[in-house]
């Protein structure tokens, strides 16, 4: 059903992160978004129009997660990386059922509308409960099968059932496209070279995303690091670049490593929430987007990030670039914002979400502006405005989102999952894990 959307600041998220004062947000019948601009420019519409008070925003795109970990949420939460994966995560999560996994990604879906991400990009296992999951709580997802290599779990059936799943469905199915098919290659220390050639083979034929953890921590790849170079350098001399690759975390990169991903364009996925609770260290942010390389925020899992909060990924992203370059013009409000919405589209090779663009589906996240964040006005310049998004309101006020211009949260709570009864279903998971 169309719609017109009109608020006091529209942010289409354009390369450029305009600010349009009275602005309104057409939606055509087909969900997809047929103007975005000025009032006073708009062509006429005799739909049915709302008024809103605040910010009209684009949904946000996080480019990495695990969010069924919902039900493993403070698990193991002192624990560095590969003690944290090996003692406390790899243990529970191989007691999971396909159920567990549903009820987990059911309320991470709900928890991400909530503050505001309409698209995930997920890498898990069990794909269709957690595709069932995203389909009832009215979010997206670009779902990478988790593909391992360890005792008692073959890659090679987990890679064939994905291919299997996308040459009978294809890579985009349900309503408005909200699903979409790849691959989850765990790592390069989880999984041999020639392993993931074959696998980057296999998506590059279809056009899927390939999905893979990169030097995340300093001590995961002291094999590859020594063989290799750098698990890029690993990644290029295998044959697995090209094609669509997403790069999560990639912390440890040389400037050779950097030059490799953006002569690729390889995307890259920075959770710089996860990456700081797990000590792993700082990613090269301000190198990335200077090579032109396209870069997204990722929460990570629940279990790591903790939060499924994009815009504080957003904050955090802003925070340790200034601290690492100790340069506080290093990135500003308006490119952290970016890297939430139409920069994470680019990573994951999209270009029909993260911007306010006709064409695009119509993901809308309206942030309320009754807020102490925004007591200085709508009206103020626009760099401030900006400012007081992301450094001050962050997700706290994010009040409707509309997926395909559908309304799936409606002040605050998702209008299709009983939001506690989502929760009480992960406490019941989460409490029969623990007890067995």
């Amino acid at each position: 059903m169309s719609m017109r959307l009109h608020s006091p600041v529209v942010l289409p998220c354009d390369a450029d992160c305009s600010v349009l004062r009275d602005a309104v947000v057409d939606v055509a019948d087909d969900g997809r978004i047929a103007y975005c601009g000025p009032r006073a420019d708009a062509p006429a519409f005799s739909g049915p129009s709302h008024e809103l008070t605040g910010v009209l925003l684009p949904g946000l795109v996080n480019t990495h997660a695990h969010s069924p970990m919902t039900v493993l949420r403070g698990l193991g939460s002192d624990l560095p990386l590969l003690r944290w994966l090996r003692e406390a995560m790899w243990p529970a999560e191989a007691k999971m059922t396909a159920r567990d996994v549903g009820a987990g990604m059911l309320l991470g879906a709900v928890e991400m509308l909530r503050n505001g991400v309409t698209t995930s990009a997920e890498m898990y296992f069990h794909g269709e409960q957690l595709v069932e999951s995203v389909l009832a709580a009215g979010s997206r997802v670009v779902f990478g099968a988790a593909i391992l290599d360890l005792p008692g779990t073959p890659w090679r059936p987990m890679a064939d059932e994905i291919s299997a799943w996308i040459d009978a469905d294809g890579l985009r199915s349900g309503p408005h496209e909200r699903i979409e098919l790849g691959y989850g290659p765990h790592s390069a220390y989880v999984l041999s070279p020639e392993t993931l050639a074959e696998i980057a083979g296999e998506a590059r034929s279809r056009g899927a995303l390939f999905q893979v953890h990169v030097a995340e921590s300093l001590d995961e790849d002291v094999a590859q690091r020594a063989s290799h170079g750098s698990v890029p350098r690993l990644l290029e001399s295998s044959g697995v670049l090209g094609g669509r690759v997403l790069s999560a975390h990639s912390v440890h990169l040389s400037e050779e490593d950097v030059a490799i991903y953006a002569r690729h364009g390889v995307g890259v996925a920075h959770c710089p929430g996860s990456n700081g609770k797990l000590a792993s260290g700082i990613a090269p942010l301000r190198a990335l987007l200077d090579a032109g390389v396209h870069v997204g925020l990722g929460t990570d899992g629940p279990a790591s990030g903790d939060d499924l909060d994009l815009l504080e990924e957003a904050r955090l992203a802003a925070l340790y670039s200034r601290l690492s370059t100790m340069d506080a013009s290093s990135l500003g409000a308006a490119s952290a914002l970016l890297l939430a919405t139409r920069g994470g589209a680019a990573a994951l090779g999209r270009d029909d979400v993260g911007a306010l663009e006709p064409g695009r589906w119509a993901d809308l996240v309206h942030v309320d502006a009754d807020d102490p964040a925004f007591a200085t006005g709508l009206d103020a310049p626009d760099e401030q405005v900006l400012a007081n998004l992301v450094w001050a309101a962050g997700a706290r006020r994010v009040t409707d989102v509309w997926v395909a211009g559908e309304r799936v949260v409606a002040g605050g709570e998702s209008t299709r999952v009983d939001r506690r009864a989502a929760q009480a279903a992960v406490g019941e998971v989460s409490a029969r894990l623990r007890a067995s």
